[in-house]
């Protein structure tokens, strides 16, 4: 008797949905057709949501998993289509998201004969070559057969351990062969997996000891804290010990930053209470973050952090990042949420802690004296009420403006620097960037993630002009899927990160940075409003920093796509207690405190 066999495009999508998958992202092509098709058959248990650009899929989905704490799969088709992908890919990698990218390639038969869109000249069907530094692993299955194996391990990969996007690149006859009976049993293979490892028994018995001890104590959290789920932990350890949170870009909003121990920034553009407090801790844990050159002041001493002859206790999933720029006190494999847990366990054992609580006084006292400082350095930037806005108050004025449910999606440019260093996120998921691998369109794509895994809540997007002018093409997408998303262009004229290097490091030589007519040489941009409505989004232009928060509000209100265009100074950059350095070139300077000396 014939058997009822699903086709590798079956199991796919079966498993899919197994996995509580809600719906996918992604673009057609002739190399997909057939996972499109079983797409078709399973429409009522999973919906699929078209794209105008592959990498857009990939933002989405990167940032419905930052939102929801649930990964959802892209899919893309041979060649170019599968090509545009490794941006986003490597954005999720680098930030540690999971995502499945499906993508289709030219059938087994076709293997190393040059077909249409075939990547053969160094090896067959080879774009898994590609992608391989982009992602935790790629998978190719080249028999029906194969499929139920690669796509339980796929995801079995992509969400253990540190997590991170996966490949499932599957020749499209691969799609139509005959493949199981069904798809694996999801819950069976990964549902009782758990990566939530605790750290070394004795090795959080010593972090309690040096942390209890510790005058100058100073908690610095990452993104490890925020998508594991670490936050109601940390802010009990906080008011518990009475030791500050400072936060990296990654981690900014895991402790509400207007929390009496939030310290807020720690970066090239820190804020003074930070970097400060930082630098000068006797003992610093690190938790789920990378030491990055941002954060860290390009590394140089005395900016953000002096270790030696701060003691560094460092906590990461991942233990190629312990030790890798700062050499550790103690070095602690362990997911952050359990490793807090185990420390609460253990300060649960532990004499009464008043006393050490008490003892922080005298250090916090002196931390509020650096935020006073800091509260005066950036005072006059929020009063500034010139044409062009000045950047400080804009980013004011949009935080002001939100409200607390909301979602803000930055893109990658100065405006996202302006933004981490003026917003007041007061929850994980208040505030999201890209702090690894720094794509223009992340924010601009990503904001229709953050609505499709929070209808209810409001989302915006801030992003520059020229990456917004890069992805232009979201707004048909989200006239299409009725998405009330807003964008709020920070129009500046120019790529002015670029161009404030550009005046920093090579004398005020400038190319190729900034947008003019041709003709009368004045600044020079498209009319995103127009353009938004040429698309059936309302748009709208703004130039005057006070009609910022009414125009952000009215588009929340709108419950539709909404376009807001900010004409923004580009001249002013935003300056803080840490500095960058572009090796060869220089090093930039502090703009508020000098670089701390230890005695």
């Amino acid at each position: 008797m014939a058997r009822n066999m699903l086709n590798g495009a079956q199991v796919i999508v079966d498993y899919l949905i197994q996995e509580k998958v809600p719906q996918v992202f992604g673009l057609c092509g002739h190399g997909n057709i057939q996972f499109i098709d079983a797409l078709y058959e399973r429409s009522h248990d999973i919906k699929t949501i078209s794209v105008h650009h592959e990498s857009v899929a990939g933002f989405m989905a990167d940032v419905y998993y930052r939102v929801s704490g649930r990964p959802t799969a892209t899919f893309t088709s041979c060649g170019p289509g599968s090509a545009n992908l490794p941006i986003s890919l490597g954005n999720a990698f680098l930030d540690s998201v999971p995502f499945m990218a499906v993508t289709g390639n030219v059938p087994t038969s076709q293997f190393n004969r040059g077909a249409f869109q075939e990547l053969y000249r160094h090896y067959q069907a080879d774009f898994p070559s590609t992608v391989r530094s982009y992602c935790k692993k790629v998978f190719q299955p080249t028999r029906g057969e194969m499929v139920p194996l690669a796509v339980r391990q796929a995801w079995k990969t992509m969400m253990s351990g540190r997590p991170g996007p996966v490949v499932l690149d599957v020749p499209f006859d691969v799609f139509m062969e005959s493949a199981a009976e069904e798809a694996p049993n999801a819950q069976a293979w990964n549902g009782n997996i758990s990566s939530r490892c605790g750290a070394d028994p004795e090795g959080v018995v010593k972090a309690v000891d040096m942390l209890l001890g510790a005058e100058r104590p100073v908690m610095i959290v990452g993104q490890g804290v925020r998508y594991g789920g670490a936050a109601e932990e940390l802010l009990r350890l906080a008011e518990r010990l009475q030791i500050p949170v400072a936060a990296s870009a990654s981690g900014l909003g895991a402790i509400d930053t207007s929390h009496p121990l939030a310290l807020g920034l720690v970066a090239r553009a820190g804020h003074y209470q930070a970097n400060h407090a930082t630098r000068q801790a006797d003992v610093l844990l690190a938790m789920g973050m990378r030491f990055d050159d941002r954060t860290s002041s390009s590394w140089i001493p005395g900016y953000s952090f002096t270790i030696p002859p701060t003691r560094l206790i460092h906590v990461d999933i991942d233990p190629e990042e312990i030790g890798r720029n700062y050499p550790v006190a103690l070095g602690l494999m362990a997911d952050v949420r359990t490793f807090l847990r185990q420390v609460h366990a253990e300060l649960d054992r532990r004499a009464d802690l008043t006393k050490q609580a008490d003892a922080r006084k005298k250090w916090l006292a002196q931390i509020d004296t650096y935020r006073q400082e800091w509260d005066k350095f950036v005072a006059p930037g929020f009063s500034d009420d010139t044409t062009p806005v000045n950047p400080q108050r804009a980013a004011l004025e949009i935080d002001k403006a939100l409200p607390e449910n909301a979602i803000l999606v930055s893109d990658i440019g100065v405006h996202h620097n302006w933004l981490l260093s003026f917003c007041k996120p007061k929850r994980p998921d208040s505030l999201i960037g890209s702090m690894g691998f720094g794509p223009m369109g992340f924010g601009v794509a990503g904001v229709m993630g953050a609505k499709f895994a929070a209808p209810d809540r409001p989302c915006v997007s801030v992003c520059g002009d020229g990456a917004f002018f890069m992805h232009a093409n979201v707004l048909g997408t989200a006239v299409e899927y009725n998405l009330p998303v807003v964008w709020v262009v920070w129009n500046n004229y120019a790529y002015a990160s670029i161009r404030g290097l550009q005046r920093g490091y090579l004398g005020g030589r400038e190319l190729a940075t900034d947008f003019h007519d041709p003709t009368t040489g004045q600044r020079y941009n498209p009319d995103f409003a127009a353009m938004a409505r040429s698309c059936g989004v309302e748009g709208v232009r703004i130039d005057r920093a006070g009609d910022i928060g009414e125009a952000i509000r009215k588009g929340i209100a709108a419950n539709k796509p909404y376009l807001i265009d900010v004409d923004i100074a580009a001249d002013i950059n935003p300056m803080g207690a840490g500095v960058w350095e572009l090796p060869g070139l220089g090093q930039s300077k502090a703009g508020i405190g000098t670089r701390y000396q230890p005695a």
